[in-house]
């Protein structure tokens, strides 16, 4: 607000004059500002931490349905006493600054009823309370049914792939449990008349793999590594566990590609080929395995087999 200040002092067009001020005396240096600023403050504070989880590598299904109940459940909590918190805050800081922690009242604008209108007076909220409604609620809201949309899409992948998230959960399930589990992802993977697995081949599969997996096996990922080295010896536990680990997470990937795409293709590269602008782009993506790779040895192996013999 100071820069603002220095700015109506300094400048020299009336228009920036009367801009700079206006907006520091009506839009910032008031109660109602710095109470939003407390509640996206905590609101943005919890989604921006799970994103961070949501984003890397190494994600499950599994702790990434955990992490959108948390912040579910927090959203929910703080609909319920984060306005009163988020008040005592916002006070203590209106204090420090020198504003009155007061909200403004608003004109009421009254209008002439037409004839037959009823004569009942219409429900006035005071500032306070509209804030609170037509503000922390609705964005609190929004942000509940975001997520709660969102959430839902990771419950129907509990529903069907729930059993294979961990080791632990997979010995924990009994024999009817279990054969349910597999007779439902059959169903799910159905298509056409045509299924990837069989169930009772699946359950029969897993009864066995529980108990031979090593104890170092925790996550899907790492039953899949497993499964790779028994060639084959349980072909439907396979294609369960690779199908499971194809669902997404988070779209931060494929953001992330595209972005990529913009930087590659540029109106300098115009006419890039199609072969050429899939190889940069693998490249790009694969930055970190690329900077592991012997290009001398590479470049060996090219001049190799692209080497100009002369016939003599």
């Amino acid at each position: 607000m100071r820069f603002l200040y220095d700015l109506a002092n300094d400048s020299e067009d009336p228009k920036t004059e009367s801009e700079a001020e206006s907006l520091a005396l009506y839009e910032l240096e008031n109660f109602e500002f710095l109470l939003g600023v407390v509640i996206w403050y905590k609101l943005l504070h919890a989604i921006n931490t799970v994103s961070k989880f949501l984003q890397s590598e190494n994600m499950d299904i599994d702790v990434a349905i955990k992490l959108l109940q948390g912040i579910v459940l927090f959203l929910e909590e703080f609909r319920e006493d984060g306005y009163d918190k988020a008040m005592v805050e916002a006070k203590e800081m209106a204090c420090e600054m020198g504003i009155e922690a007061v909200f403004r009242e608003k004109r009421v604008i009254r209008r002439k009823k037409q004839f037959g209108e009823s004569n009942s007076e219409e429900l006035i909220q005071s500032a306070a309370e509209s804030f609170r409604i037509n503000y922390f609620l609705f964005i609190i809201d929004q942000a509940r049914s975001s997520m709660k949309a969102r959430f839902e899409q990771f419950q129907k992948y509990e529903e069907t792939f729930g059993f294979l998230f961990n080791l632990e959960r997979l010995q924990r399930a009994d024999d009817e449990t279990l054969l349910r589990s597999c007779t439902n992802l059959e169903n799910s993977l159905t298509h056409k008349g045509c299924s990837d697995i069989n169930g009772d081949d699946l359950f029969s599969e897993l009864t066995f793999l529980r108990c031979s997996l090593p104890r170092e096996a925790k996550s899907a990922i790492d039953v899949v590594n497993y499964l790779n080295k028994m060639d084959g010896c349980f072909p439907n536990a396979h294609i369960a566990y690779k199908t499971l680990l194809t669902v997404p997470d988070t779209v931060a990937s494929a953001e992330r590609s595209f972005s990529k795409l913009k930087l590659i293709k540029t109106f300098l590269r115009s006419t890039m080929s199609q072969e050429r602008l899939n190889g940069l782009t693998m490249l790009s993506i694969e930055k970190k395995i690329i900077e592991q790779l012997d290009y001398t040895y590479l470049i060996s192996i090219f001049s190799s087999k692209t080497v100009r013999r002369v016939v003599c």
